[in-house]
């Protein structure tokens, strides 16, 4: 008999988990917005105010611990 596949290859509960993280994402960056206009603006002139070097190397890490946080949620379970 075969094995089942994994959990993590069937594609609906990939797609599950894509839609439920773009959805914490959502939630998360409509409440900053809610919650705090003016704050926003603000710290997007300070970003804007960095040098284009500065803001790619802090979104290289920002996509590097992402990925790691994913890597390592993913090894958990």
């Amino acid at each position: 008999m075969p094995e089942p596949r994994p959990r993590a290859t069937d594609p609906r509960r990939m797609m599950t988990e894509l839609i439920r993280a773009l959805g914490i994402v959502l939630a998360v960056e409509g409440l900053v917005f809610a919650l705090a206009p003016r704050r926003i603006e603000q710290a997007l002139a300070l970003i804007a105010a960095l040098p284009v070097e500065t803001r790619r190397l802090l979104g290289l890490g920002a996509l590097a611990l992402g990925v790691a946080l994913i890597a390592l949620v993913g090894a958990r379970g």
